[in-house]
């Protein structure tokens, strides 16, 4: 399995998130995708998966502000291209 770290940002632009990191995998899925952190806390990642072509979310926190989710959207758009790859 290989993880890479490809950032770790503060979020200036969306209020709710206080810091997140864009990963890369290519272990046992292979893809990219922006972890969401509170405090030290990985509240939720999304993640472009290159191999099933799909893109996926995952909550590792019960009851997240929607304005959070909505916000970690809006980043992964941004911030993720959007082909995937081969």
């Amino acid at each position: 399995m290989s993880i890479r770290i490809v950032g770790f940002y503060m979020s200036e632009k969306f209020s709710k998130i206080e810091h997140y990191v864009i990963a890369s995998d290519t272990g046992a899925r292979d893809g990219i995708g922006v972890e969401i952190y509170v405090g030290n806390n990985m509240v939720m990642e999304i993640f472009r998966d290159d191999t099933k072509k799909k893109r996926e979310v995952s909550l590792f926190q019960d009851q997240l502000d929607l304005e959070l989710v909505e916000q970690a959207i809006t980043l992964f758009k941004e911030e993720i291209p959007e082909d995937f790859q081969d």
